[in-house]
C-alpha cells in the first residue's frame, strides 16, 4: 500500500492554512446560511439526519443584509463554458439559467484564454482542468462540473485554493457501465470480437474460436458499489456464482443478492472471471500486478470497466503470455488513448473498447441533466452532496480544532487498516471526551474527518463537511457519537477522541476490546496528535509516518531485538513506546519508522519467538 499523505504540524499558521485550503470554496471569509429547498440531495450538518431538505447558501458577511441580492435582482446571467459534448436536455436546462458557450476541442491555451470570462465550466474526461486554468480564470470561475464520476482530470487542490466548487454526476451512468461490463464479459467468453474480425476477413474459423460457458463459473466482483452490485445482479441472472470484495459493502445487502463478501486474496484465488469496479486511489494503483496475478487460478478471465490505473498493464501482458490470464476485456487504460503500438491492445486474447462504459443515449442524457442541475444549483449558492470539495469553516473554529481535526482523520485511517476479513465495516462509534458541556462541543468537523480517514484511502469518494454523512449513509456505514464529560482543562475543546468499529475481525487482535470491537483512542499533546490507547493497552505514539505494532511477551531485550532487525535492513526508527496491562505478561510495542519495511524485514520480526502478533500501518 502506498504511503498516505499526512499533515505535519510545523506551526499553527501552516496547519490552519492547509485546513482552510481543504475546506474552503471561497477566498474571502464567509458564513453559511440554511434555506429551504426541494433539491433531492442537499447536505445536512445534523449527524442523525444525513440527508436533509436544506441546502447551504454562501453569504459574504461584509455586506449588510439588504446588500445580498436575490436571484431576481441579478441583472446579468452567468456564463457557462461547455468544453465537451453534453446531452441536449442538460444544455436546455443550462440555457434557462445562464449564457451557454459550447466550445469543443479547445487546446489548453484556448481554454485558458476563454476561462476568464466564464463563471462555470463543464467538462467530461477529455479536458484537463489544471492549476493554470484556475490561475487564468482570475477568480471569476465559481464552479467546475464533471459530467461523470471520475475527477482525475481536475486539480482539486487548485480548485479549492481559488475558491472554485467542483461537482460531479455520480449516479446517472451506473446501469450503462454495468451493462457494458456484462457485454464485455460475454463477448470475451465467446470470442465475439475476434470471430467477427476473422469472418469479415473472409475466414471461417469455427474450431479456433470455441469459447467457455459462464453458467456455474465463479465471478469475483472487485468493488461492490453501485456499478459492481448491478454487475453482480446481472451475472446472477446468467447463472454465475458471484462473490465480491469491498471493505465497505454491507454484508446483509450482499447476502440479500445472493453474493458472498470475501477477502481480496480469496476473491482473486478462486475466481474464474474477475470484474473490476474499484476506484483509482493510492491504495488501488496497480493493485493487479505480478504478485496478484501469481495468486490467481490459471486461465482466469478479467474485465475492467473501472479505471485503467488499477492494473499494471505490463504485468498483465506477462500474465497473458504465461497463460495465468486466459483473456482480458478492457474498456479503460492507464493512458487514454493508449499508444498505437501497445502490446496489450494488440494482444490476440484481449478485447478492447474506447472507454464506452457510460456511452448509451440514456446515460448521456441522464449525466447531462444531473451535472446541469448541480452546476446551476452551485451558481445559485447551493451545495449538493455531489460536491467534492467543501465550504469554508470559520477561521476561529479551525484555529481551535486544527490539531484535533488531524487527530480525527488519522484515527480513522489507522482504524480502517486494522480491519480484516470480508465482512465490511457497517457501524462506527466516535466518543469525544471533554471538560466542556456537550452542547458547547461542535463535532461536525471532527466526525467528517474520522469519516474521511476511514473511507477515502480505498474509495473514490472525496469526503468533506458537506458530504461526509451522506457518503457514509450511501456506503451503509452507520455513525453514532457519544460525548463524555471528563475532568480536564476546559481550555481544550477535546480531551481525547475514541474510535470504535464493532462486528469486524481485526488484523491485530490486541486492538479488540472485551466486547469484540476495534477500539483506538488518541489525544493532542503539545499540538501533536498521538495514539494513547489501542484495545486495552495504553501507549503514547506520535501519529505520523509509518507505525509498527507488536504484541509481545513482556520480557527484557525485546526492543533491542526488533531494533536490530530494522537497523540491519536500513529502516530508521523515529520513536518507540511500550504499553502493558500486567508486568511480565503481555505488552504492546509501538515503533515509528521512516521507511516501509520490506517483506523480508517483516518476516524476520514475525520469527521473533516472544512476538505473538504484529501489524504494519501507514499513517
Amino acid at each position: 500500500m502506498a504511503a498516505i499523505p499526512i499533515f505535519n504540524p510545523p506551526s499553527a499558521t501552516t496547519t490552519q492554512a492547509k485546513l482552510l485550503s481543504f475546506f474552503s470554496t471561497t477566498t474571502s471569509p464567509v458564513s453559511l446560511r440554511l434555506s429551504p429547498s426541494p433539491r433531492r440531495y442537499a447536505p445536512s450538518f445534523h449527524h442523525r439526519s444525513p440527508v436533509s431538505t436544506n441546502v447551504l447558501k454562501v453569504v459574504d458577511p461584509s455586506l449588510p443584509k439588504s446588500s445580498h441580492p436575490e436571484p431576481a435582482d441579478i441583472p446579468d446571467k452567468p456564463t457557462i463554458l461547455v468544453s465537451e459534448k453534453l446531452g441536449e436536455a442538460g444544455l436546455d436546462l443550462l440555457r434557462g439559467h445562464a449564457h451557454v458557450d459550447c466550445s469543443y476541442d479547445l487546446s489548453p491555451d484556448d481554454l485558458c484564454q476563454k476561462i476568464s470570462s466564464c463563471d462555470a465550466l463543464i467538462v467530461r474526461s477529455g479536458t484537463k482542468v489544471t492549476r493554470q486554468v484556475f490561475e487564468a480564470a482570475k477568480g471569476r470561475l465559481k464552479v467546475v462540473g464533471r459530467a461523470g464520476v471520475g475527477i482525475d482530470n481536475v486539480d482539486l487542490q487548485a480548485a479549492t485554493e481559488f475558491g472554485c466548487l467542483v461537482v460531479n454526476a455520480p449516479t446517472a451512468n451506473t446501469i450503462a457501465a454495468a451493462e457494458h461490463g456484462i457485454a464485455l464479459l460475454a463477448a470475451m467468453a465467446r470470442n465475439v470480437a475476434q470471430a467477427d474480425a476473422s469472418t469479415k476477413a473472409g475466414k471461417w474459423e469455427r474450431n479456433k474460436y470455441v469459447g467457455v460457458s459462464m453458467v456455474g463459473k465463479t465471478l469475483a466482483v472487485m468493488g461492490f458499489g453501485k456499478v459492481g452490485s448491478e454487475v453482480a445482479r446481472r451475472a446472477k441472472g446468467l447463472g454465475m456464482n458471484v462473490i465480491a470484495h469491498d471493505p465497505y459493502a454491507p454484508a446483509d445487502r450482499a447476502r440479500a443478492m445472493g453474493v458472498e463478501l470475501v477477502s481480496f486474496d480469496q476473491a482473486i484465488s478462486t475466481a474464474d472471471f474477475l470484474s473490476l469496479h474499484m476506484p483509482l486511489t493510492p491504495a488501488t494503483s496497480k493493485v493487479f500486478n505480478d504478485e496478484t496475478f501469481s495468486k490467481m487460478k490459471k486461465g482466469v478471465r478479467i474485465v475492467n470497466v473501472a479505471r485503467g490505473g488499477v492494473i499494471d498493464e505490463d504485468a498483465l501482458v506477462r500474465a497473458l503470455e504465461s497463460g495465468i490470464v486466459a483473456q482480458a476485456a478492457l474498456d479503460v487504460f492507464t493512458k487514454e488513448p493508449p499508444p498505437k503500438d501497445s502490446k496489450l491492445v494488440h494482444h490476440p486474447n484481449v478485447t478492447v473498447t474506447p472507454h464506452l462504459g457510460a456511452s448509451t443515449k440514456e446515460a448521456q442524457e441522464g449525466v447531462a441533466i444531473e451535472i446541469a442541475e448541480a452546476v446551476v444549483g452551485a451558481l445559485n449558492g447551493e451545495l449538493s452532496a455531489t460536491a467534492v470539495n467543501a465550504p469554508m469553516v470559520p477561521p476561529d473554529v479551525l484555529s481551535e480544532l486544527a490539531p484535533y481535526v488531524m487527530l480525527a482523520e488519522k484515527l480513522g485511517r489507522l482504524s480502517v487498516q486494522l480491519v480484516a476479513g470480508g465482512s465490511g465495516i457497517q457501524a462506527l462509534k466516535i466518543v469525544y471526551k471533554s471538560a466542556r458541556d456537550p452542547d458547547d462541543l461542535d463535532t461536525r468537523l471532527l466526525r467528517a474527518m474520522v469519516t474521511k480517514g476511514i473511507i477515502e484511502p480505498i474509495s473514490a469518494s472525496f469526503i468533506n463537511l458537506v458530504n461526509a454523512d451522506y457518503t457514509a449513509k450511501q456506503k451503509g456505514l452507520r455513525i453514532s457519537e457519544e460525548r463524555m464529560t471528563v475532568d480536564s482543562s476546559p481550555e481544550s475543546p477535546v480531551h481525547s477522541i475514541q474510535v470504535k468499529i464493532p462486528n469486524v475481525d481485526s488484523k491485530f487482535a490486541s486492538a479488540l476490546t472485551e466486547n469484540g470491537e476495534i477500539s483506538i483512542e488518541g489525544q493532542v499533546k503539545d499540538g501533536i496528535p498521538r495514539l494513547t490507547c489501542i484495545g486495552s493497552f495504553g501507549v503514547d505514539v506520535s501519529l505520523e509516518g509509518n507505525l509498527l505494532l507488536c504484541r509481545q511477551v513482556d520480557q527484557p531485550g525485546m526492543i533491542g531485538q526488533v531494533g536490530n532487525i530494522l537497523g540491519e535492513h536500513n529502516v530508521n526508527v523515529s520513536f518507540m513506546s511500550v504499553g502493558r496491562t500486567v508486568r511480565r505478561k503481555q505488552a504492546i510495542m509501538a515503533i515509528g519508522v521512516d521507511e516501509e519495511p520490506n517483506r523480508e524485514t517483516l518476516r524476520k520480526i514475525g520469527e521473533v519467538k516472544a512476538i505473538e502478533e504484529f501489524v504494519f500501518l501507514n499513517l
